[in-house]
């Protein structure tokens, strides 16, 4: 495998694709460079990886000869990695080509491409489905081929299946049982050409969920950096561009945010080299050559910037933010991120649990995002008790500022008072109703990205019909609720007729500290995982913030509850405890007999020696190690979700923390 993941956020990845002619940075831009028209010098502008066309060197017995002679590197005077194109373009265009997959193969083998591509057929959006199959099929076919032709060239193999989800579902799952290298996603040009951008989310979507995770995804023609992000976010990896030269010569400039016309302009629209050195009046009085030159300079420097952008965006985790902005600079990408909520429980599974980034509300949409989704799932972990105390948003952490004195609340209990709230502390529950994540029981209120979050104060009329549903859903599991008067704006307070004037106790009183762990525990690895806390427990805080730093039994670091985003991190014998208190194959990754002694000594776990795991693991969560027999070894945090752990068999799956058991 060629292919290794460092960063993780939504389904996307920013990684290393290593080719014959060097490692590339994913995600990455490929600008198409035309065998016999090379207009500049890419590689100055951050090309790490390009695209030309075989068929077209192929058919020109000159540029034939000089591949053949010199290679495809020599010939387009580009050093690092090429892949080639076989003529499914011109097929599509023309109908037909005068050359057969066997043939192309070669070819590209001889003039030594990285990565060559079987001849599929680009069977176009909205055709009979009778004829989709067909072309699906001789596609399948062909590449089935390729790999039979090849020698060591790595190999494309194209997802087809025009705008029917299942046949491109289909195409992805027989491509990807067999060898292949990376696995463009084809015919869909047409799609960004008239705006449909719903479409094209169905048809990444059918086709990523049915990829191997461990190969690169490249979305074939998506060249404007308006949808880079977008596509990121769902799992590819790879995109080609001619745009910066077709738009130049069209008199275009490229932005994340659209397409200017240099008619239009009176100003220039970015700080590139460009835009500063020339005026639109200056572009517009030159020679049409030289100015298709520098405006398709300034198209790569948008380009790459906009790819080192999301690159970021990925290692910080705040891809989400990127792609919300994005999206709504159009009308028809708003749509497709409206739509994309239809994917959220698909997305949440590769979208890390834990980041650096905090979660900032954007508007209704980010009510569709995997981290809301994932709360309202671990909800459902956590005990319910008899009462319900739900109280409004406060200055966060929301527990540390919740107001202390007589306050009006209303509730469904009409004898209601003082001593009912002092007496039954234990059966009490309080949380706060806020968005983006609906209700927040307080003795999860740190745990990230519950507290780690930004939203307007003043609610959109989606946010409060949000937390309605939310409300009325939560409820449902309490006999007894009492509400604070200040969201009976929000909320239908017809079944909570009576209204009491209460003295809150203090929080700290109302929530011990063995109980708050004891939920976090729930929270984040699985109801009942907070018996790990069970029995005497020591519990210390920091001097500064007065937070539970560490928790102990008998001098044993059980965990440590981490400052920044409070999720614990387990110690030696908080391993011991969670893998006494759940059951196989719950939290765990299972090794082979060959890494046995290395997670032992507490090496990290490499996805090639893993046979087993939970398949509800996500990146970065606290994990077991064990062995076939469930002898726990090690633990650590996850570098890599389960299926993706499954699939890949280069670099690490577990950063392993500590061995010796």
């Amino acid at each position: 495998m060629n292919f290794e993941i460092k960063y993780k956020d939504a389904r996307g990845r920013a990684g290393i694709f290593k080719t014959p002619h060097g490692k590339v940075k994913t995600p990455a831009l490929m600008p198409v460079v035309h065998p016999g028209k090379q207009t500049l010098d890419v590689g100055k502008y951050g090309a790490e990886i390009v695209i030309t066309n075989a068929y077209i060197m192929y058919k020109n017995e000159e540029l034939r000869l000089k591949a053949l002679e010199n290679g495809v590197h020599g010939l387009i005077n580009f050093p690092g990695p090429i892949i080639t194109d076989s003529g499914s373009f011109q097929l599509s265009v023309y109908g037909d080509i005068e050359i057969s997959n066997q043939e192309i193969i070669e070819f590209q083998e001889k003039i030594g491409a990285d990565v060559g591509t079987s001849l599929d057929i680009p069977t176009p959006p909205f055709v009979n489905r009778r004829r989709v199959e067909e072309e699906l099929d001789v596609t399948i076919s062909r590449a089935q081929e390729a790999l039979e032709v090849r020698d060591k060239m790595l190999l494309n193999s194209v997802v087809q299946g025009s705008t029917y989800p299942d046949l491109r579902a289909k195409s992805a799952r027989v491509l990807g049982e067999m060898d292949f290298d990376v696995h463009p996603i084809g015919a869909v040009v047409p799609l960004m050409e008239s705006y449909q951008y719903s479409s094209l989310l169905d048809v990444i979507m059918a086709s990523v969920e049915n990829l191997p995770d461990s190969r690169p995804r490249h979305l074939m023609g998506a060249g404007h950096p308006m949808i880079f992000s977008f596509a990121v976010a769902l799992g590819c990896d790879l995109f080609d561009s001619a745009a910066y030269i077709l738009y130049a010569q069209d008199d275009r400039l490229l932005m994340p945010d659209g397409t200017h016309k240099l008619e239009k302009l009176v100003e220039m629209p970015c700080s590139c080299p460009i835009c500063n050195n020339y005026s639109p009046e200056d572009l517009r009085s030159m020679q049409k050559v030289d100015r298709t030159r520098l405006l398709a300079q300034h198209n790569l420097h948008i380009s790459f910037a906009e790819i080192r952008q999301i690159r970021q965006a990925l290692a910080e985790g705040s891809l989400w933010r990127l792609v919300e902005k994005r999206m709504r600079n159009h009308p028809y990408l708003l749509n497709a991120l409206r739509k994309m909520k239809e994917y959220t429980p698909h997305l949440e599974r590769y979208d890390p649990p834990n980041k650096k980034s905090a979660f900032f509300y954007s508007g209704p949409e980010s009510l569709n995002r995997p981290e809301v989704y994932r709360h309202q799932e671990r909800l459902m972990r956590l005990p319910t008790r008899e009462r319900l105390i739900l109280l409004s948003p406060t200055e966060k952490p929301y527990s540390k500022h919740i107001p202390i004195g007589e306050m009006n609340f209303y509730s469904n209990m009409n004898n209601l008072n003082q001593t009912n709230l002092k007496e039954e502390k234990d059966n009490l529950q309080l949380a706060v109703l806020d968005v983006p994540f609906g209700v927040i029981p307080l003795e999860i209120d740190e745990v990230y990205p519950l507290a780690q979050n930004e939203s307007p104060q003043i609610l959109d009329e989606d946010a409060r019909k949000y937390l309605l549903e939310e409300f009325e859903s939560y409820v449902k599991n309490y006999p007894e609720i009492i509400i604070s008067e200040n969201i009976q704006d929000i909320l239908d307070l017809s079944n909570t007729p009576h209204k009491h004037q209460l003295e809150l106790p203090p929080v700290k009183k109302l929530i011990d500290d063995v109980t708050r762990i004891k939920y976090i525990a729930d929270y984040q690895f699985g109801a009942g995982a907070g018996e790990i806390f069970r029995g005497d427990v020591e519990i210390t805080k920091s001097r500064k913030t007065g937070k539970i730093r560490h928790i102990y039994h008998e001098e044993e670091l059980i965990a440590t509850l981490r400052a920044r985003d409070g999720v614990l991190v387990l110690g030696m014998e908080g391993a011991r405890r969670l893998h006494s208190y759940l059951p196989y194959p719950l939290n765990r990754v299972v090794v082979n007999e060959d890494a046995e002694p290395f997670a032992r000594e507490g090496k990290s776990i490499f996805a090639k020696f893993v046979i087993n795991c939970d398949m509800n693991i996500r990146a970065s969560e606290e994990v077991l190690v064990v062995n076939q027999q469930d002898e726990l070894l090690a633990f650590g945090k996850s570098i890599l979700n389960a299926p993706e752990i499954m699939n890949f068999k280069v670099g690490q799956a577990v950063k392993t923390r500590k061995g010796g058991f």
